[in-house]
């Protein structure tokens, strides 16, 4: 594992604050509402309901919380990343403990305004995470993994094995919080494919007059290469270069900006790309 302090410092604070959120969002507007948020967190709050209302036996959120994570941090740590798998632990362990800690505050008790704030605050702190290369543990994990593995976007993949958890709730605890536990999810998976993007996939289409150079500085800026082609200019009939690369969503703007800077009158679309097949880099995590 290679160390950078200022990095590392951004990123540890970072993780700070995204489980400060984390944890404040359950007291606050998950309790309160009697919802299910999905993934490990849900699933560590629908244990707890579970032992509280069938068994009368409190459970500590941490500790379930934690042992549910061992599968996930082990797949994170054998083939995500050392580093993002000990800065994902340091999330699931604060949040725990700051879930046991931290005093529960109700806002408002109109269960709607629950599931759509709710799912807003967990989508930032999520993506306060993502972004600094760590998570919240459990199933983003996974989502990471298979994002990796196969190259696509799985964050929709996630909202349908959540949607199913969620069934599984309603049937024990009633239809109308699950059903608002769905609104919660898809509110959070929203805020997170508008935040975290390196997974989404961007095509670029140059037209230009500097098709090397362009070439070279969008392999400067993203470790991408690209196609040259020769076209002609249907009102002058001149020469022209089109230049194509796909590049990862998060690379986008910084590479199109880094284009214009060599060419100033070069004529550039950029679209959103599904699936693509063949190589592609991406960014290993560490």
């Amino acid at each position: 594992m290679h160390f950078s302090w200022k990095q590392d410092s951004k990123t540890l604070i970072m993780v700070v604050i995204a489980s400060v959120i984390m944890a404040v969002n359950i007291n606050t507007f998950v309790q309160t509402g009697g919802l299910y948020p999905g993934g490990v967190t849900g699933l560590t709050l629908l244990i707890q309901r579970f032992s509280q209302g069938f068994l009368g036996i409190h459970l500590p959120f941490a500790a379930v919380n934690f042992l549910l994570n061992l599968i996930p941090v082990y797949i994170g740590f054998r083939y995500i990343g050392k580093k993002f798998t000990m800065y994902s632990c340091i999330v699931i362990v604060l949040t725990g403990l700051l879930v046991d800690i931290v005093p529960s505050y109700v806002i408002t008790q109109d269960v709607l305004l629950i599931a759509i704030f709710g799912g807003i605050f967990n989508g930032v702190a999520v993506s306060l995470c993502l972004r600094s290369d760590t998570t919240t543990g459990g199933t983003d994990f996974i989502a990471i993994y298979f994002s990796q593995k196969k190259g696509i976007d799985t964050w929709n993949f996630v909202l349908a094995f959540n949607i199913a958890q969620l069934a599984v709730a309603g049937w024990l605890f009633g239809w109308d919080k699950a059903l608002y536990s769905i609104l919660f999810q898809y509110a959070s998976t929203q805020v997170i494919q508008m935040m975290y993007k390196r997974f989404q996939k961007k095509t670029l289409f140059i037209v230009t007059t500097k098709p090397q150079e362009v070439c070279d500085v969008i392999y400067a800026k993203s470790h991408h290469g690209a196609t040259i082609l020769r076209g002609e200019g249907s009102f002058g009939h001149q020469e022209r270069n089109v230049v194509y690369s796909v590049v990862s969503s998060d690379e986008s703007k910084r590479v199109v900006r880094a284009v214009r800077g060599i060419d100033p009158d070069a004529f550039v679309n950029t679209f959103k790309t599904d699936e693509i097949k063949g190589l592609f880099y991406q960014r290993p995590t560490e």
